[in-house]
């Protein structure tokens, strides 16, 4: 049987944890789940030490401090294929990706698929909670991503991501840079240069619950400017 981990990054995300994890295990009980916690300040770390105690499926690692959604999904991986897992999930905590849509990711895996993006942006797909400028932001982002990068995916930008081992290794994790909005972006852009079948599943991204988004305008400006690196690197024969 293939070894699937989820991975969710936690920063200040203990009133949603709970019921993320529990919503999580109904929904996939094959997979195992990995909480990377930043040193969150409310406590979000014990909780999951706590899940983690009563179900062997759960596992936690802890790290310094806020150091980034970018490098918590990279120590995640790299632990993942140190482990011996073959498909790697990723999630927010917040309960603006659903589980239920776990069951399409793995049909689109299992029919080829080495990337599987679950997509705002194709039919079946949307988002509810937001406001204007946040799917400007959002939208915007995505197309002008793909007009840079010369890229066919509708939803650059999504953080609802399933990855297959061999995926992982192709991508080179030790030579990504980016660490805010636009590590999304460059994880997609490594595999599409890579020829890698890419799939994206419509989904309808909720916005959070509880807590407040992590999204800034520095990590936007990021974004902006990484992309552009991306592109050169790439014709330079760097990526």
């Amino acid at each position: 049987m293939l070894r699937t981990l989820i991975i969710a990054p936690t920063y200040n995300e203990r009133d949603n944890l709970a019921d993320f994890v529990a919503s999580v295990r109904v929904a996939f009980p094959e997979a195992d789940l990995l909480i990377v916690d930043d040193a969150s300040p409310d406590g979000t770390g014990l909780l999951a030490d706590d899940l983690a105690s009563a179900d062997s499926q759960i596992k936690v690692r802890h790290r310094s401090g806020k150091l980034g959604l970018g490098t918590a999904y990279l120590e995640a991986f790299r632990w993942g294929l140190a482990q011996g897992y073959d498909r790697f999930f990723e999630m927010d905590a917040d309960h603006s990706h659903d589980p239920k849509y776990l069951k399409d990711f793995v049909r689109a895996l299992d029919g080829g698929a080495h990337l599987v993006i679950g997509s705002r942006n194709i039919s079946g797909g949307g988002v509810e909670g937001w406001g204007p400028l946040r799917h400007f932001i959002s939208k915007g982002g995505s197309l002008y991503a793909r007009a840079i990068l010369g890229l066919s995916v509708r939803d650059l930008t999504s953080g609802y991501k399933a990855f297959t081992r061999h995926a992982l290794e192709a991508i080179h994790l030790d030579a990504v840079t980016s660490n805010g909005y636009s590590f999304q972006v460059e994880l997609t852009y490594r595999a599409a240069l890579r020829n890698l079948p890419i799939v994206e599943v419509p989904i309808v991204f909720v916005d959070r619950r509880a807590g407040q988004s992590k999204m800034s305008s520095k990590i936007f400006g990021e974004a902006i400017s990484m992309v552009w690196r991306l592109r050169i690197d790439a014709a330079r024969g760097l990526i």
